[in-house]
């Protein structure tokens, strides 16, 4: 079928605007790459754009020997793979109870989640609560009030709201109890938006660096996100605002070694990224037709 006119311009159009949302999405990663990849010198020229200058491996091995990034990078993985865990199973259980309209009180309940989308407890109140919890300073600080959140319950509701009802009435009459059909049936048909889930939670803990700012005190229990974030402010911001930073890490570092780190903090999302990408468009856009 012939296109009209206005098709081909909305189709020229649209693939401009990609290119350049590409082009500005990746350059400043492919920049922190070359920067990383450069030589001292090379990048006291300030001339390091997207090819590196004089290429040199010594910002990763002076990375290497930095033990405090290691151990945050350790703390890092241990808080998103279980706050992703803990996240994706209260998420989940929550989720599929608000599906069912014979839930008694479902509406009441719906409407507070809502409410929670537009009105926090406060910074303060919360800090009061996780520290009357005896949480300060130890890894459900960083877990658990990041465990469950609205848009996520919201989403897979309405997913599970899309399966079709013939199903469970069918698995009753076979003698299939509730639980039995939520586990034998209703996730093995949800990987879809259970891939989306996982990759919403696990960006939003691997991420995160306030909580660990605000709950926690010791520097050995840092997330590597916090540990950039300190080396990024640098000792002069610090002293200026007064904020909790690791003396170890508030220190004149290097614009490679900066770089390098930025790198590696990126690249686990990167990699994971395409093995879910199939999952998680089709999660997302049925979640929203159904909606």
């Amino acid at each position: 079928m012939k296109k009209s006119k206005s098709r081909i311009v909305f189709e020229i159009f649209n693939i401009i605007l990609m290119v350049v949302l590409i082009v500005l999405t990746l350059y400043p990663i492919l920049n922190q790459l070359a920067v990383s990849l450069s030589s001292n010198t090379g990048i006291l020229t300030g001339e390091v754009k997207l090819l590196p200058i004089d290429f040199s491996l010594d910002t990763y091995k002076g990375l290497m020997k930095e033990s405090k990034f290691w151990i945050n990078y350790k703390n890092t993985i241990v808080y998103t793979v279980l706050g992703t865990v803990i996240g994706l199973f209260m998420t989940t259980i929550c989720a599929y109870a608000l599906s069912k309209k014979r839930l008694v009180g479902r509406v009441v309940i719906l409407r507070l989640i809502v409410f929670t989308m537009f009105f926090g407890g406060g910074l303060i109140p919360t800090y009061n609560l996780i520290k009357n919890l005896n949480m300060l300073d130890t890894i459900w600080a960083i877990v658990i009030p990041g465990a469950i959140i609205p848009y996520n319950v919201l989403l897979m509701k309405t997913y599970f709201e899309g399966l079709p009802v013939e199903l469970e009435e069918a698995s009753s009459i076979d003698g299939l109890s509730q639980l039995g059909f939520f586990t034998k049936i209703a996730l093995p048909l949800s990987k879809p938006i259970l891939a989306t889930m996982t990759l919403f939670i696990s960006v939003a803990y691997w991420n995160d660096w306030f909580a660990a700012l605000l709950y926690l005190n010791d520097g050995d229990r840092y997330p590597v996100t916090l540990y950039l974030r300190n080396i990024m402010m640098g000792a002069t911001m610090a002293s200026q605002t007064g904020l909790n930073i690791d003396a170890s890490t508030v220190q004149s570092v290097p614009e490679g070694i900066q770089a390098a780190s930025m790198i590696l903090v990126i690249v686990p999302i990167l990699c994971i990224y395409p093995f879910v990408q199939k999952h998680f468009v089709k999660g997302v856009m049925i979640g929203s037709i159904k909606g």
